[in-house]
């Protein structure tokens, strides 16, 4: 995976916010997937932008992170997404 990937959330996925934080669920398999305030953050930037480079820029921008941190994490974050089946590569 890299930012140059294109992700797009599961056509079977539920996406709940509660708090800052959120939960997705996938309804195909049953799997439940929580997210914290960051994760919470790259999901709807995922949603909005698809591309990973736009979502690491935002959230560099937002958090207090260096690029190559923020780049790291977005990456495992996004494998993990993938590997559960809450996002398909586009």
């Amino acid at each position: 995976m890299t930012l140059t990937r294109r992700l797009k959330p599961s056509d079977a996925v539920v996406f709940r916010e509660l708090d800052g934080e959120a939960v997705l669920l996938n309804l195909d398999t049953g799997t439940y997937f929580g997210l914290d305030e960051v994760g919470t953050r790259i999901w709807l930037l995922i949603e909005q932008h698809g591309l990973l480079e736009p979502v690491c820029d935002a959230i560099v921008g937002e958090f207090e992170v260096d690029r190559a941190t923020a780049e790291r994490d977005i990456l495992n974050l996004a494998d993990a997404l993938e590997r559960n089946g809450l996002v398909q590569v586009a």
